[in-house]
């Protein structure tokens, strides 16, 4: 039982991961130092996709699915395995990709000129 809820707390871990490669940088709009997290977190989830390494996470669920008895994910990995074709078509996933870039590109564009246009000495955050 105990391995069971820690696969499925990792799996959660994982779709929180995912969700904030994909959004983090608006997050450094209100919190502008976070940038470098997600551009660390940007890299590692652009970089399991494009260069096919393994994330930490999947081999961490896979371990607890095993000692719990259910069988692990297939080779492909969790985002095959959870979202493509759940969450969105398998024909769709080259446009998926492109939306998750989009996001991080306009984000990190909106992070910059955000903070090259905030007042000088100004501590307030601008409202928006």
């Amino acid at each position: 039982m105990w391995y069971r809820l820690l696969a499925d707390l990792t799996a959660a871990a994982h779709v929180l991961f995912i969700g904030y490669v994909v959004v983090g940088g608006f997050v450094a709009w209100r919190l502008p130092r976070t940038i470098w997290l997600h551009a660390g977190a940007a890299a590692w989830g652009f970089g399991t996709v494009l260069v096919g390494y393994d994330c930490p996470l999947t081999y961490a669920e896979n371990w607890a699915r095993e000692r719990a008895g259910l069988q692990g994910l297939p080779p492909e990995g969790f985002i095959d395995h959870y979202l493509t074709g759940v969450v969105y078509p398998e024909s769709m996933l080259g446009e998926v990709r492109i939306l998750v870039a989009a996001c991080v590109l306009v984000s990190w564009a909106g992070w910059w000129w955000r903070t090259r246009h905030q007042p000088s000495g100004s501590t307030a955050r601008p409202i928006g």
